[in-house]
C-alpha cells in the first residue's frame, strides 16, 4: 500500500493541474504549435534546399523538443509546491504521515508525465510531417525515426525534465510565489540553449556519442540534485514559516 502513495499523490496533483487551463494550454499546446511551425518552415525550404542538408537541420530541430522538456515541467513543479501553498491546499498534505520522499515523488511524477508526453507527441508530429516533406522534396527514404532522435527524445529529454523538476523544487523552497520559482528554475534553460546554438553554429554535433555523453552528464546532475532537493524540502518550515 505504501508503495502506491506517490501515485495517489500524483493522481491528486493531475486532477488539480487539469483545472488550470493556462498550464494545460501551455504544456500541451506549445509542443504541437512548435511542431507545426517548424514543419512549415522546413517545407518552405524544400524547393531551394538539398534534402540531405534539410534532414540534418530537421534533426537539430528535434533538439528543440528537448529544450521544451526542460522547462515545461518546472512550471507544474513550481505550482504544485508554491502555488498550492499560496492557495492553502498544501498544508493538509504536509500534515499527514506521508514522508517527504513520497510527497516529492508524487509531485514529481505529476510534473513529469504531462510535459514529456506532450513533448513526445509534438516531436512525433514533426518527424512524421518532416518525413513526408523530405520524401516529397526528393530525399528518397524516411529520415525519421533514427538513433539520434531516439536518444534525444527517449533519454535526453526525460533526464532534462527530471533535472528541471528538481531545480524547481529547490527554487520553490527559497521563494514564496510561483513567478519567482519559475524565474529561478528557468535558468536551467541556459546550458541547453547554449548546446542548441553551438549545434547551429557547427561547434557541437548532434551525433550518438555526443548525445550519450550529454545524457551521462545530465544523469550525474540528476542524482546530485535529487539529494539536494530532498534535503531542501522542509515540511516543518513550510508549515510554520511560510507566509
Amino acid at each position: 500500500m505504501i508503495a502506491w502513495i506517490p501515485w495517489k499523490i500524483a493522481g491528486k496533483e493531475l486532477k488539480v493541474i487539469s483545472r488550470k487551463r493556462s498550464i494545460i494550454f501551455y504544456t500541451v499546446g506549445l509542443p504541437i504549435f512548435i511542431s507545426i511551425v517548424f514543419t512549415v518552415l522546413l517545407g518552405s525550404q524544400t524547393t531551394s534546399g538539398i534534402p540531405t542538408t534539410l534532414a540534418l537541420g530537421a534533426e537539430s530541430i528535434v533538439y528543440v523538443f528537448v529544450v521544451l522538456a526542460t522547462f515545461l515541467p518546472s512550471t507544474i513543479a513550481a505550482y504544485s509546491i508554491v502555488g498550492e501553498k499560496v492557495e492553502k491546499t498544501l498544508e493538509p498534505l504536509l500534515a499527514t504521515p506521508t514522508s517527504n520522499g513520497e510527497i516529492l515523488l508524487g509531485k514529481s511524477i505529476a510534473a513529469f508525465i504531462p510535459p514529456i508526453v506532450s513533448t513526445w507527441i509534438g516531436a512525433s508530429i514533426f518527424m512524421a510531417a518532416t518525413d513526408y516533406v523530405l520524401i516529397a522534396g526528393g530525399l528518397g527514404y524516411y529520415y525519421f525515426p533514427n538513433w539520434n532522435a531516439g536518444i534525444m527524445l527517449l533519454l535526453l529529454a526525460p533526464l532534462a525534465g527530471i533535472l528541471s523538476i528538481e531545480i524547481a523544487v529547490v527554487a520553490s523552497s527559497r521563494v514564496s510565489d510561483v513567478r519567482g520559482a519559475n524565474q529561478i528554475a528557468g535558468l536551467i534553460l541556459i546550458p541547453f540553449l547554449a548546446v542548441f546554438f553551438a549545434g547551429a553554429e557547427g561547434i557541437f554535433s548532434f551525433n550518438i556519442l555526443n548525445l550519450l555523453i550529454f545524457s551521462v552528464v545530465l544523469l550525474i546532475f540528476d542524482l546530485v540534485m535529487f539529494f539536494v532537493s530532498k534535503s531542501t524540502f522542509n515540511r516543518e518550515e513550510i508549515l510554520t514559516k511560510w507566509k
